[in-house]
């Protein structure tokens, strides 16, 4: 099986304010995404050959990207994924400009999520059975007091993970929520569904991001200078949704996300994530699904995440840093957009455009997704970045 390896260049990319965007329709912010973009890549929209549009809620074709950006009757073609939908749109477009279908395509993640009205995230698979009483912070409270009783961790450790969020997204001018709390706020917060309290959920929230890629031997057709990054390597794994009929099923692990993981590391020739990546973006829906990723994607081993959070190590200023830009907790998670947001994130690290949240000379950045639920189903999806 052939490696996506450098075979494709991210060229522009672009990203709305995400928040409670009372004031914008989802075609005002697929416009906002879509023509920073077109900017950073310093082409015209009419050079796009083709688009995916990332939604899971919001749009229900490729016309609802095609008719704002008048993308007059070319291929448009609408990805839904879970919480994965971003990064997925994105995966679908690699594919079709590595294989030679499309020379320049636009890829967009979308989602105006408050003007639904109602207070969970929907859309996914649900099944007869399992799914009946569901909730999503129920089923990730399982999965905080079953890693609590195995390795030790306690809410305190949860809540190191949200202040490190809150304080990174205060950097970062798009990100939803700007505030610093501390870990005795986050101790002490309404619960949602114990143990995971107010400060350890992420936000429902609107928001696009976009990318315009191309193929790495194309980029001198349409970028002056070196300022893009390259696909490394993307996996993605669907698990079964049969979680809570299997015995050996243990919630504190996610087989789908050592699946994608260990499909993208491959590819990208990564034998040490925790020495070999300079940064990593990760689906942090609840605090506790962060503190899982970190040992499901081989940062650390699972029962050292707790030590590896006390010691700093996925700060800024440690030897990994997490969620550089506030992650789904203080960026927020319009699901259709997240992918990319994350893959801005690395973009804008890689490219030294981060500002306030620079780090020093990365090279090497990873993006991760997780749709559903323990127990009910899940869906990873990894993505490797570099210059």
């Amino acid at each position: 099986m052939e490696s996506i390896r450098d075979k494709v260049a991210i060229i522009g990319m672009g990203c709305t304010k995400f928040g409670e965007r009372w004031d914008k329709s989802a075609n005002d912010l697929i416009i906002e995404a879509a023509y920073e973009a077109y900017e950073d890549a310093g082409i015209e929209p009419t050079d796009i050959q083709a688009a995916w549009a990332g939604t899971l809620q919001t749009g229900s074709s490729g016309v609802s990207l095609a008719a704002p950006l008048k993308l007059k009757n070319i291929p448009v073609t609408r990805v839904e994924n879970m919480c994965a939908t971003g990064t997925e749109a994105l995966r679908n477009a690699l594919f079709a400009v590595a294989c030679k279908a499309y020379d320049l395509v636009l890829v967009v993640g979308f989602e105006k999520l408050k003007d639904l009205g109602y207070a969970v995230l929907g859309g996914g698979y649900e099944h007869p059975v399992f799914n009946t009483g569901y909730s999503t912070p129920g089923t990730y409270a399982l999965a905080a007091t079953r890693y609590f009783e195995a390795y030790g961790a306690t809410k305190e450790t949860l809540a190191k993970i949200a202040v490190k969020n809150h304080h990174n997204g205060i950097l970062h001018p798009k990100a939803h929520f700007r505030r610093e709390i501390t870990v005795e706020q986050a101790m002490k917060a309404p619960i949602i569904g114990w143990p995971l309290g107010l400060f350890d959920c992420c936000p429902r929230t609107d928001g696009a991001a976009a990318a315009i890629i191309c193929r790495k031997e194309d980029v001198r057709k349409y970028k002056r200078q070196d300022d893009y990054i390259l696909v490394k390597g993307m996996g993605i794994a669907a698990g079964t949704a049969t979680g809570k009929s299997r015995t050996d099923y243990d919630y504190l692990h996610f087989d789908e996300n050592l699946s994608a993981s260990a499909q993208a590391y491959e590819q990208a020739g990564i034998d040490n994530p925790l020495n070999e990546l300079d940064l990593a973006i990760v689906h942090d829906c609840f605090t506790i699904t962060e503190l899982i990723i970190y040992g499901d994607l081989g940062f650390c081993a699972a029962d050292k995440s707790k030590d590896y959070v006390d010691d700093g190590v996925f700060t800024m200023e440690g030897d990994l840093p997490v969620n550089t830009d506030g992650g789904l907790k203080a960026f927020g998670h319009p699901q259709g957009a997240s992918g990319l947001r994350m893959v801005y994130e690395v973009y804008n690290q890689l490219l030294g455009r981060a500002g306030p949240r620079q780090l020093k000379s990365p090279k090497l950045g990873l993006t991760h997704n997780l749709g559903g639920a323990p127990g009910v189903e899940v869906l990873a999806c990894v993505g490797i970045f570099g210059l």
